[in-house]
């Protein structure tokens, strides 16, 4: 069939095997030149793998440092009506790579938050691996299914007041204002229950139990921070507020595995285009003017250029690992130098649907948006007949 990408909204209902191959193609290649000054992970455990700053943690992992990998997802291979999702097409690719560079990879599909699936990574780990020395935390689900069924939503809201400012539709370009009522105090506890560090912990709990833990295991979670003009909507609403308790709970899991020769951190990461982002009003639209401005100033990463340096020049420096006063790791440093946010704030009071394609990097947002489901990768015919039908582990 000829693969078209299907937009609703901040989703993609279609994904391409063949771009999501290339794509992990292409980070696989970058990784191979990273250069490790201090040790390097041995194996490593990454929890939401398939996807995003996870998927580029997997990839730099194995074919940067040479370690084995364990994924856990959830994901959809593809059926008579629709296309596999992204992340089983990403999670395929890397499988077939990491098999021809002769690394192990074992992928689990299901739900990271059950403790079926816990005790499943476990057993993998101890029966292949025997221990992982690297646990990121890269989950980023909408909802967290308990024992006793109940569930539990995140929701992407100011705490307190309403909030109001500027927006955009990505697909038209318009901007207009954006009004966004307060939070409930149930739906600031469920988000927290869902994108806050009581899973991460969870699996620390459950590694440890069964034996698959290193002593000198480095775990870590990611986090964003952002200008203080996304604050109302994202670090001080609902999602900041999980991730408040996600920066606690590294501290306490520091304090714990510390005693061991092991770390933990929360690593603060470049704001970028990715399918949680993409969900945040006004982050779009900062996202653009942020892209214009750092490529502007040479100073733009994806997500495997800042996986490549959190591992090389943070985690496997040598020496003290490199953290703010909060204890978190700073990735976002280029991010959030003086000049760069001064440019962003001055674009931002300026920008408006008549100016934004020349304040902005829209055409740059929208491209990495659809390269998310592997469309309008370079060197990819999309004109071509494929088989959607592509095996998660290759025969």
């Amino acid at each position: 069939m000829v693969i078209k990408p299907k937009v609703r909204g901040f989703i993609c209902t279609t994904a391409h095997p063949v771009g999501a191959a290339r794509e992990v193609q292409r980070q696989a290649d970058y990784a191979r030149r990273l250069l490790f000054a201090d040790g390097k992970p041995r194996a490593a455990l990454v929890v939401g793998s398939s996807m995003g700053y996870g998927l580029s943690t997997r990839i730099a992992a194995a074919f940067g440092a040479g370690a084995g990998t364990v994924g856990v997802f959830l994901e959809k291979p593809a059926s008579e009506k629709r296309t596999a999702t992204a992340g089983w097409y990403n999670s395929a690719a890397f499988h077939r790579a990491a098999a021809d560079a002769g690394l192990y990879a074992s992928s689990i599909d299901g739900d990271a938050f059950s403790d079926e699936i816990k005790q499943q990574t476990v057993e993998t780990i101890r029966r292949d691996l025997g221990q992982v020395d690297l646990v990121v935390y890269s989950l980023a689900a909408p909802r967290r299914t308990f024992a006793d069924g109940t569930v539990a939503k995140s929701v992407l809201k100011p705490i307190g007041a309403t909030y109001r400012n500027k927006t955009i539709d990505v697909e038209s370009g318009a901007v207009s204002e954006v009004s966004i009522e307060p939070a409930e105090e149930a739906e600031i506890a469920d988000t927290v229950k869902v994108m806050g560090g009581e899973d991460w912990e969870a699996w620390i709990d459950a590694l440890e139990a069964g034996g698959a833990l290193a002593p000198d295991v480095r775990t870590l979670a990611y986090s964003y921070i952002g200008p203080e003009l996304t604050y109302a909507v994202y670090r001080k609403g609902t999602i900041g507020r999980a991730k408040d308790h996600l920066e606690a709970t590294a501290k306490r899991l520091d304090e714990r595995l510390r005693a061991s020769g092991g770390r933990a951190f929360v690593s603060v990461n470049k704001g970028l285009v990715t399918q949680s982002s993409s969900a945040i009003p006004v982050v779009p639209l900062y996202i653009s003017l942020l892209f214009r401005v750092m490529k502007d100033k040479g100073l733009h990463e994806g997500t495997i250029e800042q996986m490549g340096r959190l591992l090389t020049d943070r985690l496997y420096a040598g020496g003290e690992v490199p953290t703010d006063e909060g204890g978190r790791i700073r990735l976002d440093d280029l991010e959030m130098r003086d000049d760069v946010q001064t440019e962003v704030e001055r674009r931002w009071r300026e920008v408006a649907s008549d100016n934004v394609e020349q304040l902005s990097d829209l055409a740059g947002y929208r491209h990495d948006f659809l390269q998310l489901f592997g469309f309008e990768v370079d060197g990819v015919d999309y004109a071509a007949d494929v088989d959607p039908n592509v095996p998660l582990i290759p025969a």
